[in-house]
């Protein structure tokens, strides 16, 4: 796990390389010497926003302050680094640092209790990663590729995940209240104990995947897709449009108060275990549901 005294160290070391003071590494920043000097001694630790500020000041990617080995740190000419330097305005950075374009890429790295909210654009660079407790809020996180990663008790409410693709990924106890998850693929992941309240799962589709003591209180579910995935645990509500369950499996689910519209239901394993409670049903839902030998005694036929 990163600790803070060791990426305190490397920002002393990459400051100290361009030959910059606590002072002028500040100004740059626009934050107090004070602040730097905790950094550095390792009492606190930048936010997501100051780190690639920190970075572009450096010259160094974000993988530096990961102890990538295969970060560099980029050499600058005296010239650029001398005392009588102006420092930057709010809207006017120095010309090396508007020529040079920071490829950051956070993936294979261990992130606990980090504040990354209102993220964007960052597609692949989480992937293979293990984070903790972070927070995600109000992030934009279309077309994110999470591969491999282990992702516990982090909040992503009110982020946008739509056309994103998380595979075999394990996701336990973290917040996705509100979240747009619009054409999101989930394959061969283990989701577990997570809230998705308020979600937005148009369009989702889950294959072999395993869903288990997850909330989905007034979530919107339709043309969603459940494919070879196991489901545990489980209370759908509400609206179920054009969705999809094929092939799989079901221990202590129920559908409650819901109402199911145009729903498939094939080759489903212990469906016929399934409570379904003051639901209703269309007729081709309804001739599913029985098809697949589940107790409709629960169920209302809609004309």
């Amino acid at each position: 796990m990163m600790e803070t005294q060791k990426i305190g160290l490397r920002i002393a070391e990459a400051r100290k390389r361009i030959k910059l003071s606590q002072n002028e590494l500040a100004q740059r920043l626009f934050i107090s010497p004070q602040a730097v000097s905790k950094w550095e001694r390792g009492e606190s630790m930048p936010d997501i926003t100051s780190f690639i500020r920190l970075a572009e000041v450096l010259g160094v990617d974000l993988n530096y302050f990961s102890g990538n080995p295969d970060s560099q740190v980029a050499e600058k000419s005296s010239a650029e680094t001398t005392e009588n330097e102006p420092s930057p305005s709010s809207d006017e950075a120095p010309a090396a640092i508007q020529k040079k374009k920071i490829s950051w890429d956070m993936s294979r790295g261990n992130w606990a209790d980090a504040d990354f909210s209102g993220l964007k654009n960052l597609h692949e660079r989480f992937s293979a990663s293990n984070m903790q407790r972070c927070r995600f809020v109000g992030s934009d996180m279309k077309s994110l590729l999470l591969k491999s990663n282990n992702v516990g008790r982090c909040d992503f409410s009110g982020s946008d995940f739509t056309g994103s693709h998380i595979q075999y990924s394990t996701l336990s106890d973290n917040q996705f209240a509100g979240c747009l998850l619009k054409e999101t693929k989930f394959t061969g992941s283990t989701i577990t104990g997570c809230d998705f309240t308020n979600a937005d799962f148009t369009e989702v589709t889950f294959k072999s995947s395993s869903l288990d003591k997850n909330s989905i209180s007034n979530a919107i579910l339709k043309r969603t897709s459940f494919l070879n995935t196991s489901l545990a645990n489980m209370v759908f509500e509400g609206d179920i449009e054009e969705c999809s369950f094929e092939n799989c499996g079901f221990a202590k689910v129920k559908f409650h108060n819901a109402r199911l519209i145009n729903t498939f239901f094939k080759n489903n394993r212990k469906l016929k275990k399934v409570e379904f409670v003051n639901c209703r049903a269309d007729r081709i839902t309804y001739a599913f549901l029985k098809s697949n030998q589940a107790d409709v005694s629960g169920i209302t036929v809609m004309e």
